[in-house]
């Protein structure tokens, strides 16, 4: 904890989005399925930023009950944490469990929350109640406009660049798209060392939020291999496939993946643009992708992983607070400078 604490006092950065959530840096640990483990989420608080916590990998991956999990991660750091609640209606018993989850999070003091895929207004207006801010994940203006609409307190503004289910457009282009609704912009997608999160602050967005760096580190428990193959890996090696989840998601180019193809084929397409057929075909893919992806994140001998294209500024496995503390005084360097010219 004293190199956390030292990034803390080294370099802290302020923007709007460091007074809203409270912390130092303006930076998420992004919530991973399957790699977010409670030591990764706690050592990204506990160095300045914010980490952010995926309850099903926080269950079914690391096997935790939910509200132990929780007081887990407050016990190694007493920072402000948060939640990620994907909020898609695909199912009563689904909604159900996420208002359970939110509110057991609630209990435990959580005051920051990242909502994705719905209408995120019944979880501003519970977590608003207490104090507390929601973020809402975007990848084009209609999207903002809905989470706006919602009463969000920021966006998550997911460009081309971003591991996982990446978005559509640059980072540029999406902060102009979302910039005039006048709420703290994070950038997410392609942040992977200094250069690149003074770049995104110098854009004018109020954080980024990171995923496939924090992989890359001593407290992430992802395999070896999963690790290796992020330091290994440039930006060209970044693909999009739809046979893991049925919507493109940026993974590794590996042997497997050439073999296994990236498209769905015409028939699974075909339902998964039936208005009846979509809602079970995501379901079907979403749960064969939760088997797939926790073998793939821990298993050695695995060939798959979700990465984005920052793996172009990843070079080595380094602590948490370490990678907190390098960003930091980038970001703070380019401030310098330019205040100086």
């Amino acid at each position: 904890m004293s190199d956390a604490r030292t990034a803390n006092t080294s370099a802290s950065i302020a923007t709007a989005f460091t007074r809203q959530v409270g912390i130092e840096v303006p930076l998420i640990c992004g919530a991973m399925y399957p790699c977010s483990n409670p030591e990764l989420v706690a050592a990204a608080s506990e160095a300045g930023a914010i980490g952010v916590v995926q309850p099903i990998s926080l269950t079914y991956v690391h096997g935790h009950e939910y509200r132990a999990g929780l007081k887990l991660i407050r016990s190694l750091t007493s920072k402000p944490i948060g939640l990620n609640a994907l909020i898609e209606q695909s199912s009563r018993i689904y909604r159900e469990r996420m208002e359970k989850w939110i509110e057991i999070a609630l209990e435990e003091g959580v005051r920051f929350f990242v909502t994705s895929l719905g209408n995120p207004k019944w979880v501003v207006q519970r977590v608003e109640s207490v104090g507390g801010v929601v973020y809402h994940d975007v990848t084009e203006r209609k999207w903002a406009q809905k989470a706006v609409d919602g009463g969000v307190h920021g966006l998550i503004a997911v460009n081309t660049r971003a591991g996982g289910h990446a978005g559509t457009k640059s980072a540029e282009a999406l902060l102009a798209e979302v910039g005039d609704f006048g709420l703290p912009v994070i950038c997410a997608g392609g942040i992977g060392g200094g250069a690149s999160f003074a770049a995104a602050l110098g854009m004018g967005y109020a954080g980024a939020q990171l995923g496939t760096r924090f992989i890359a580190t001593t407290e992430c428990i992802a395999s070896d291999a999963y690790k290796r193959a992020i330091i290994k890996a440039g930006a060209d090696d970044i693909v999009l496939t739809e046979r893991i989840t049925g919507v493109p998601v940026a993974v590794i180019r590996t042997p497997f993946i050439e073999r296994m193809g990236t498209t769905v084929g015409p028939f699974a397409r075909r339902l998964f643009r039936g208005r009846k057929t979509k809602h079970w075909m995501r379901s079907y893919y979403a749960l064969r992708a939760l088997r797939q992806l926790k073998k793939s994140s821990l298993d050695e001998k695995a060939d798959y992983w979700q990465a984005g294209k920052s793996v172009a500024e990843i070079n080595e496995i380094e602590p948490v607070a370490q990678i907190v503390r390098e960003l930091a005084a980038a970001a703070a360097a380019v401030s310098r400078d330019q205040s100086t010219a």
